[in-house]
């Protein structure tokens, strides 16, 4: 059986991560100087073992077997959340050169944009299996600053090139190794797992209107203060929502924006990103529903109306039972008791 270089595959990843080091991890937002810095190092790694190295025109990272198959497509993201852990992508995406390193017959690939900076998502992944259009390309922004999408690839040295599309019939599967981004693992004393399913977010921006008033002038009794029925809706979900979610559903408020945003102004207006996450489509419907029947409450009770809109619904995944097997087995094999 072909063995890994342990070592080497250290050395990858703390090379890595001193680009763009941030405190304990890293900065390398997509098509920052630091993620392009690191997509060349990452070109110059695949070439040296032995794989046919390209970037594509929304940047992904392709790494490619020169020698016959069956092949096995295995990587993730090096590109980072702002300020974040240095292993999160990186891992995936270093475990794939080490594989290619040892002989095995692997593509290896960094997709771009994993971490969602502009708007639409797994820009990488969707382009690749040609599912991201030339028309969303154009109307995507950087959510953090509405830097345009074509801006951004311009200023990467990424405008014009072609957009690369894999051959599903290639490859035998799919690998990604990944740390552990809860704790139920370490809280087993177990080192490591087999992934049964990639779960589906479903996003959401709650709209809720109300009226913008002086906050020393305007009686509570008068008030229709926005800020206030957001977070009351918010709280029902909160409440409600484990009566009918499953054991690992989440659901999260990433943001919540009041306007104008000042102290002495009553909030006119609340812009709230939400999202729920589950592996079972039975249980993503339930959760609208029961998602959708809190917001008609909310605008019976309320003195500020609250509109629901979908922003994205992705499907869940299930995993091969084949792979699943085989990935169990040799986790037994070479470390006896150490994962489930």
């Amino acid at each position: 059986m072909p063995q890994t270089d342990s070592a080497r595959f250290l050395q990858d990843l703390h090379e890595l991560r001193r680009i763009g080091a941030f405190r304990t991890g890293v900065h390398r937002p997509t098509y920052s100087p630091q993620d392009m810095e690191s997509r060349r190092w990452l070109m110059r790694q695949m070439e040296a073992v032995g794989l046919e190295a390209s970037i594509d025109g929304i940047g992904n990272v392709f790494g490619r077997h020169k020698g016959a198959g069956p092949h096995l497509l295995v990587g993730s993201h090096i590109e980072s959340q702002n300020e974040a852990g240095w292993l999160d992508g990186a891992l995936g995406v270093v475990a794939g050169l080490a594989l290619a390193r040892a002989g095995l017959p692997v593509d290896v690939c960094a997709f771009a944009d994993e971490e969602g900076h502009f708007e639409g998502g797994f820009l990488g992944s969707r382009s690749i299996i040609g599912e991201l259009s030339e028309e969303e390309i154009d109307r995507s922004r950087n959510r953090t600053d509405g830097t345009p999408l074509r801006a951004a690839l311009k200023a990467a040295g990424l405008e014009g090139l072609p957009r690369l599309r894999i051959d599903p019939a290639r490859y035998k599967g799919f690998f990604e190794m990944h740390i552990e981004q809860g704790t139920q693992l370490e809280r087993a004393g177990l080192q490591v797992g087999v992934v049964s399913g990639i779960v589906a977010i479903w996003q959401w921006r709650l709209l809720v209107e109300g009226q913008q008033d002086h906050a020393g002038g305007t009686t509570m009794a008068e008030r229709r203060d926005a800020g206030l029925a957001a977070v009351r809706l918010l709280a029902a979900i909160d409440a409600e929502f484990p009566r009918f979610c499953g054991e690992r559903s989440t659901w999260t408020t990433g943001r919540i924006t009041l306007e104008p945003g000042a102290p002495s102004i009553i909030p006119g207006r609340a812009d709230v990103l939400f999202q729920f996450r589950d592996v079972s489509m039975d249980r993503l419907r339930e959760m609208e529903a029961g998602l959708r029947r809190l917001v008609q409450e909310s605008n019976r009770r309320e003195r500020c109306e609250t509109t629901l809109v979908s922003v994205a619904k992705a499907t869940p995944a299930l995993c091969d039972e084949g792979m699943m097997r085989a990935l169990s087995a040799a986790a037994e094999a070479l470390a006896p008791g150490a994962g489930r």
